[in-house]
């Protein structure tokens, strides 16, 4: 509870002074003047993501997305046609969603007639008003772009809309959550996310992370080992399919929005080491989004000139014992062994098959890497030529256990938040383990 409300104050003293204006011109979302000029640039280069985006435009195909997808054209080319096509969409009965509404009266305000301006700002002051403050990140997302749009336009709307979000909301919910050991942000949640964590910087300098530093720092190895070792091959394009909680046919849209998500988070912070491997995890052709949904980020948001690390120098283990997640990849092979454990949900794949972990007979090789489920937890052999780690999973949470490895002093270990015992041996260092629950104090 002290570190929890450490983090809090912290947070609350850093965006003491904010009061949530900006006089920003527009474009003022997503759009800082070096991505402007990168967008601006692949039009005139005719880059391969250019080619495929003009390609469907001049097709007058039926964007799923349509007031973003002729908004970015419009602001890539200056063609007034896209602009205006843009326009009277979100003027339409289908122009209902906030989110892409934002992106329209702000990308295309200088195309805009006072009353048409003064019509799209009136229905996004309805919808910012008639909605009651969602939970999930998406919509919370969508308010705050909203807000940023409109700043300047509706008074007090920055106040109003985007301060509940950073100095209650975020705090409570996502801070608040992770200081306690859980895992509050899901994989569908990280497009949604990035986005807002854009349009805050770009416009009040506010870097959300900051307030989990160590949490966000390890999020781009958590999003690609939270993804399944074999690609699935779509119509249009090579998808990585991230977690799904039920087994089944990929969903095409949620692999795009994983990568989108990727894309985001290396054009956040393309320094940091951890993005540069996301980048090189996402460099590869084979996966560019070429469907009428993915192309527009695809456009909007990849850096074919941002040099990326190979993922394959990534660890390929990650465990975070306060929130109890434990993700494993045998190799970076695409047939590699996968374990995945967070917040309830368990997976494992072997040779493309689903793993009955409480059928396993003997502890599963995952290269140096172990993992040994309880029921084979309380006696083991361990030890190899290199370096070994043992994952013990399924126990108790938060639970003491005796660990006796021979020829060595009993000890004590204590299970993390999601029932794990992380037990590492030197090279050639074999030995008989035995675990049983510690006696109650």
């Amino acid at each position: 509870m002290r570190l929890a409300g450490l983090l809090l104050l912290a947070l609350s003293f850093g965006l003491a002074q904010t009061d949530y204006k900006t006089d920003l011109a527009h474009p003022r979302l997503l759009l800082p003047e070096r991505r402007l000029k990168l967008v601006k640039r692949e039009s005139q280069r005719q880059s391969m993501r250019w080619a495929a985006f003009e390609t469907m435009a001049k097709g007058k195909i039926q964007w799923p997305e349509p007031g973003f997808a002729l908004s970015l054209y419009y602001v890539a080319t200056g063609d007034e046609a896209a602009g205006k096509a843009a326009i009277d969409w979100a003027l339409s009965a289908a122009g209902n969603d906030l989110h892409q509404l934002a992106i329209v009266y702000d990308w295309c305000n200088g195309l805009m007639a006072a009353g048409q301006a003064g019509q799209i700002g009136a229905k996004m002051t309805q919808l910012l008003e008639k909605t009651a403050p969602a939970k999930d990140l998406a919509s919370i997302r969508s308010r705050v772009m909203a807000a940023i749009a409109l700043n300047g336009h509706v008074d007090g709307v920055g106040a109003k809309y985007v301060k509940p979000v950073v100095e209650d909301w975020w705090k409570q919910e996502i801070v608040g959550a992770i200081a306690a050991g859980r895992n509050p942000i899901e994989l569908r949640d990280h497009m949604p996310m990035f986005e807002m964590f854009h349009a805050l910087r770009d416009n009040f300098d506010i870097d959300l992370r900051e307030s989990a530093a160590k949490y966000f720092a390890t999020l781009p190895a958590f999003h690609i080992l939270a993804h399944y070792p074999a690609p699935y091959p779509a119509a249009e394009n090579e998808y990585r399919v991230p977690l799904m909680k039920s087994h089944g046919e990929p969903d095409a849209r949620e692999a795009a929005r994983s990568r989108i998500a990727g894309l985001m988070m290396v054009g956040y912070d393309n320094n940091a080491q951890e993005m540069q491997f996301v980048q090189g995890w996402l460099i590869q052709d084979r996966f560019l989004l070429r469907s009428a949904y993915g192309i527009p980020y695809e456009y909007l948001w990849a850096n074919p000139y941002q040099p990326g690390l190979s993922f394959h120098y990534l660890p390929n283990v990650f465990h975070d014992p306060v929130t109890g997640r434990l993700l494993i990849r045998s190799t970076w092979e695409e047939d590699a062994v996968w374990y995945y454990q967070s917040e309830g949900t368990t997976q494992m794949f072997r040779s493309g098959e689903i793993v009955n972990l409480q059928a396993v007979k003997e502890p599963i090789e995952m290269g140096n890497t172990h993992l040994l489920p309880a029921a084979l937890s309380s006696k083991f052999k361990a030890g190899l030529e290199e370096p070994s780690r043992y994952y013990l999973i399924g126990l108790k949470p938060k639970t003491r256990y005796e660990i006796e490895v021979e020829d060595e002093d009993l000890r004590e270990v204590r299970s993390d938040q999601g029932g794990v015992v992380e037990l590492t041996f030197p090279a050639k260092r074999l030995a008989v383990v035995r675990m049983k629950e510690s006696p109650a104090p």
